[in-house]
């Protein structure tokens, strides 16, 4: 019996001591910042836990407040109401300390503050103590093997592409053991065919190091690639947060659904003139959740339009004068003129 009991007593300590430990790495309480009513950008009561380990976006429009609420957790704004904690301790602002920004975060900005006539290898360990000339060095190569910029260590800085750049900003900014990593518009300066490969590449670090990462982006498809947690931020006010796939099959907004998938809208009097019934004010659905085919029906619509999209193609589609986009898999199955049965086998209301 007293071995049961304290078998029993040690788990039930145990239990307490792990389900006390929390997974939130930063909290935003009621954050607000106005700038003059002239101004666009700022944030209007806004709150949300970030999980450490996770990879956050903020994603909207320009002049949202992305950047504002970005810049408020690092602490470099003095905002006017609300907190941020990271670790349960609130983030002193600019006015509070003589170097804003909390010592555990680093910011890459887009102009990525680096000495661009040193050498990859010399802007990265910079940030480095040089009390100890070997840690410092095993822990600037361990992070240029991460983000794979290795090979340019040698190189300065104004010899690299903007990709490149971008890894050794990330770089410079993660080496001195940084907890939070927040990436102001990231792939801005970084053409196509290098975005995936640097999206792969922060998601992965992320994954491999445990840093937290919170980015803001205009682009949806940032969030959507990379993201654990999305935040939608319109005219400074946040309208959901979630996972991608949740927010996006799931919005509760009509923009949140025109800012991830470019989602069809239509008033309740267009929905009805191509078949759907709705006693909603709009009806929204995303133009993959529209199947054509080439089926008799009365509800046939026209072919406007085909747009080339690679793998396939988006048609601009018509009927009593309303106007649908649909996907098409099968590229160049239908062309201009055409007319198709058009079912639009899900869509939301609101």
């Amino acid at each position: 019996m007293s071995y049961s009991f304290s078998l029993s007593f040690s788990l039930s300590a145990l239990s307490f001591i792990f389900t006390s430990v929390s997974d939130t790495i930063i909290s935003v309480r009621n954050l607000t910042k106005q700038y003059q009513a002239d101004q666009a950008g700022g944030i209007k009561n806004i709150s949300f836990d970030i999980d450490r380990g996770d990879v956050v976006a903020i994603i909207g429009e320009s002049g949202s407040g992305k950047s504002t609420l970005l810049k408020s957790i690092y602490g470099l704004l003095k905002t006017d109401q609300g907190e941020i904690l990271f670790n349960n301790e609130r983030v002193k602002g600019p006015d509070e300390q003589l170097i804003p920004g909390h010592k555990q975060m680093k910011m890459v900005t887009q102009d990525f503050s680096l000495n661009i006539y040193a050498k990859v290898y010399d802007n990265i360990a910079s940030q480095l103590s040089n009390t100890d000339l070997k840690t410092k060095s095993e822990k600037t190569l361990s992070i240029m093997e991460h983000l794979r910029i290795l090979p340019l260590q040698n190189k300065k800085i104004i010899e690299l592409s903007g990709g490149e750049q971008q890894r050794v900003a990330i770089a410079k900014a993660m080496v001195a053991d940084t907890k939070v990593l927040l990436l102001d518009e990231p792939f801005s300066q970084v053409d196509a065919l290098l975005k995936n490969q640097l999206r792969a590449d922060i998601k992965r670090v992320a994954a491999e190091t445990g840093v937290t990462v919170i980015l803001v982006s205009h682009d949806p498809a940032d969030g959507l690639f990379l993201a654990d947690q999305l935040l939608i931020v319109r005219d400074g006010e946040l309208l959901q947060t979630g996972k991608p796939s949740e927010i996006y099959q799931q919005p509760k907004h009509i923009y949140t659904a025109q800012i991830l998938g470019n989602a069809v809208v239509l008033s309740r009097g267009d929905a009805e003139k191509i078949g759907i019934k709705t006693f909603a004010a709009s009806v929204v659905f995303y133009p993959e959740w529209a199947e054509i085919s080439s089926n008799w029906s009365s509800r046939r619509f026209e072919v406007k339009d085909v747009y080339y999209k690679g793998f396939y193609d988006e048609l601009l589609l018509e009927r009593n004068g309303v106007a649908v986009r649909a996907i098409q898999l099968n590229r160049g199955e239908y062309k201009k003129n055409d007319h198709v049965q058009l079912n639009i086998s899900r869509f939301l209301e609101f």
